[in-house]
C-alpha cells in the first residue's frame, strides 16, 4: 500500500501589510493541498527568500515596502522561469492588470473582491492559466484584435511601468532623491522620468505634475 502524502503547493505571499498577510495565509491553509512556506514585505526580502526556496507560487501586491510589484515579476519571470506568479491588488484593474500580465504574472484579483476569488485564482493560475475579470479579458482581446471599442487610452495607461511607479512615489509625497533611493535609480534618471511624464500627460510644470500626482494617488486610494 502507497501511504506517501501528497505534496502540498507551496505558495508564498508579498504584501507590505502584516494584516493582509495573515488573511490571505488563514484563507490558504483551509485548502488540503495548498500550504504558505514564506511571507515578505519588500521586493528585496521576497527576492533573497525566493533564491534560499523557491516556492511554487507567488502572491504580490503592486505597492511594496521597496517599490513596485511589477518589478518583483519581472525579477522572478527572468530568474525562476518554473515560478507561478498572481497579483493581487487595491490598484485599479483597467491599468494594471494587462501591466502584470506582461510582466509575467498569470492572473490578477482585486483585494475587493470576495475572498473566495483568491483561491479560485490560485487553482487557475497552478494549472497554468490565466485569471482575470471578464471586463480585462474582453479589453485584452479586443486591443489584440483591434477593435475601436478599447482603441483609445487614457494618458495615464501610455506611461511605462517604471513611469508609472515614479508617478505615484510623486503622489506619495518623496522628492527626486528619495525616489532614486526607494527605486534605486540615479537622481538624473528620476529627473528624466518626471520630464516624460509630464510631456505624456500633458503637464507644464512642476507643479502640476505634482498636483495630479496627488490627485491620482488620493483617487486610487
Amino acid at each position: 500500500m502507497d501511504d506517501t502524502k501528497q505534496r502540498k503547493t507551496r505558495i508564498m505571499i508579498v504584501d507590505d501589510h502584516p494584516i493582509v498577510r495573515e488573511g490571505y495565509s488563514r484563507l490558504i491553509e483551509r485548502e488540503d493541498n495548498l500550504q504558505v512556506c514564506a511571507e515578505a514585505d519588500s521586493k528585496a526580502e521576497a527576492l533573497k527568500q525566493i533564491m534560499n526556496d523557491p516556492p511554487d507560487l507567488v502572491i504580490i501586491d503592486i505597492s511594496l515596502k521597496d517599490g513596485s510589484g511589477l518589478e518583483l515579476i519581472k525579477d522572478i519571470k527572468a530568474q525562476f522561469k518554473q515560478i507561478k506568479m498572481l497579483t493581487v491588488s487595491m490598484h485599479d484593474e483597467n491599468l494594471f492588470a494587462e501591466r502584470c500580465i506582461r510582466a509575467g504574472a498569470l492572473g490578477f484579483v482585486n483585494k475587493q473582491q470576495a475572498p473566495e476569488q483568491l483561491v479560485t485564482a490560485i487553482h487557475r493560475v497552478l494549472s497554468g492559466k490565466v485569471f482575470l475579470s471578464s471586463e480585462i479579458t474582453e479589453r485584452m482581446i479586443c486591443r489584440s484584435i483591434g477593435s475601436e471599442n478599447y482603441s483609445e487610452q487614457s494618458p495615464i495607461e501610455t506611461l511605462s511601468d517604471r513611469e508609472l511607479e515614479v508617478f505615484e512615489q510623486i503622489g506619495l509625497g518623496e522628492t527626486t532623491r528619495q525616489i532614486a533611493q526607494k527605486l534605486n535609480l540615479s537622481p538624473k534618471t528620476v529627473e528624466t522620468y518626471r520630464e516624460n511624464i509630464k510631456h505624456k500627460l500633458n503637464l507644464d510644470n512642476a507643479t502640476e505634475l505634482i498636483r495630479n500626482a496627488i490627485q491620482w494617488v488620493l483617487e486610487k486610494n
